[in-house]
């Protein structure tokens, strides 16, 4: 008997966990970090509630993101001790990201602590440290797109590129269940078409059982196109008002996606060139990621690295990755842009950067990416007047501006391109994961209208025998 269990990612956005079970053989889809309200994200993180570790004997990684693979550490910390599959670039990210991940929760831990031991508080304990990425490292096993690889008996997996991040998978799973075949896709997280650097989303072959993300199911985005016109005038706004611009941004896809825009912008001489600083350790090591996996690349951006072009390097841009160079800029004066992680604003050397520039009204706050419901990020979105950083409130002054267009997420047109290539008849269920409850409900409304009959958004522990 094979049978789906939905733990994370299950009517929220965050968190991506399911669990496969075939012939006694427990696989798990993910392993992510549920990211919210601070206590409540850690005690979710921090147990396994539907099954031990040890009991798991393979996980498929469908990307780096942190809410898909940054529970990994706990995983094994716990004991977990199999392979962990993904693409090649998915696991030189991954190697970077968790390792961040960990060095980010012993620092935030360290600056915490500081206070609750004066205060006379229990000291927190971090989730996991530096010391239990370097052991899940060791079990990841790259896997080449396109190469079907037998990972149990009667188990075969094959990845198709996502098109969301750089290694981004959507998972084909071939299992054979006794006399029957199940054929299973799994999406992860579904990019966009024509957007730069990395190649679009392909399609899988047809499935029986169908697990789709649903971040943006009812929401429409704008065109990328339109994104050069915006960040034009985001810039010159900056150089007007000599304005800090402060950018949340992932360090993996959407910084590297706003480099590149900005390179195109200031070689086509659309703007006055400013300082643009990327001040993260982790962007700047996976923008080096990034160069080592050309194969990843649209025909765009291998015609300029033809042409010797860096596309994630320009004049007045500048990495940084030491701490006093991230402080020196506080001091520092605009016209000037910082781009900084985490993109939902939740932790890292962002979260020093809005504090020390949030309650300047002359300054410009850019968020680019989805954030998930309480996070800080969305407070900002939201345009909430007051938030709090490190325990501390600040009164937001700064202009907030939204950009929709850089989204890494397939909107609810391109959800339902790809998924319309797919065969409605032979495919049995589709499971709705990934996604706000309200977004999930309007995509289930036009897959029904398309012929998809059979569309379940499935709750947290809810278990389906396939």
């Amino acid at each position: 008997m094979t049978t789906l269990q939905f733990i994370g990612a299950a009517g929220t956005v965050t968190g991506s966990m399911h669990l496969l079970e075939v012939k006694g053989k427990k696989i798990l889809l993910d392993c992510g970090l549920y990211q919210g309200k601070r206590k409540e994200a850690y005690e979710i993180n921090k147990s396994f509630e539907y099954f031990h570790p040890s009991e798991i004997d393979i996980v498929i990684l469908s990307h780096a993101h942190i809410d898909h693979a940054g529970n990994l550490p706990n995983l094994v910390k716990q004991g977990f001790r199999g392979n962990i599959y993904c693409t090649f670039a998915t696991k030189d990210l991954a190697t970077l990201m968790l390792q961040d991940s960990a060095h980010i929760q012993e620092k935030d831990v360290e600056f915490v602590n500081k206070k609750r031991k004066k205060q006379g508080k229990n000291l927190f304990e971090p989730l996991y440290t530096q010391e239990d990425v370097v052991e899940t490292i060791r079990m990841f096993i790259g896997v080449n797109y396109h190469h079907p690889k037998e990972i149990l008996p009667g188990v075969e997996m094959t990845f198709y590129d996502a098109g969301h991040i750089l290694g981004s998978a959507v998972t084909y799973l071939k299992i054979k269940d006794g006399k029957n075949t199940i054929q299973l896709g799994f999406s992860g997280d579904l990019g966009r078409p024509n957007m730069p650097i990395i190649r679009d989303p392909e399609i899988i072959p047809d499935v029986d059982y169908l697990i789709c993300e649903s971040t943006y199911g009812g929401r429409f985005h704008d065109d990328f196109d339109t994104s050069e016109a915006k960040m034009v005038e985001v810039l010159k706004n900056a150089i007007k008002r000599r304005a800090k611009i402060i950018a949340p941004a992932f360090s993996v896809g959407r910084t590297q996606e706003i480099v590149f825009l900005l390179n195109q912008i200031f070689d086509k001489g659309l703007v006055e060139r400013i300082p643009i600083y990327v001040d993260s350790p982790l962007s700047t090591n996976a923008t080096q990621v990034f160069r080592l996996h050309p194969e990843c690349f649209d025909f765009e951006t291998s015609r300029f690295l033809v042409k010797e072009k860096d596309p994630f390097g320009f004049n007045k841009l500048t990495y940084i990755t030491d701490a006093e160079d991230s402080k020196e800029l506080n001091s520092m004066h605009g016209p000037m842009m910082i781009i900084s992680a985490s993109g939902m604003a939740e932790s890292g050397r962002i979260l020093h950067h809005l504090a020390n520039n949030v309650q300047n009204p002359n300054n410009i706050v850019l968020m680019t990416g989805y954030c998930a419901e309480n996070t800080l990020g969305r407070r900002i979105i939201e345009k909430f007047p007051d938030i709090k950083i490190f325990g501390e409130e600040y009164n937001v002054t700064a202009e907030i501006v939204t950009f929709n267009s850089l989204s890494a997420h397939a909107d609810s047109d391109e959800l339902m391109d790809y998924v319309k290539q797919l065969d409605s008849k032979k495919m049995r269920k589709m499971f709705l994961v990934h996604g706000d409850p309200d977004q999930q409900e309007k995509f289930r409304t036009r897959l029904g209208e398309t012929g998809f009959s059979s569309v379940e958004i499935p709750a947290k522990g809810q278990k389906y025998t396939l």
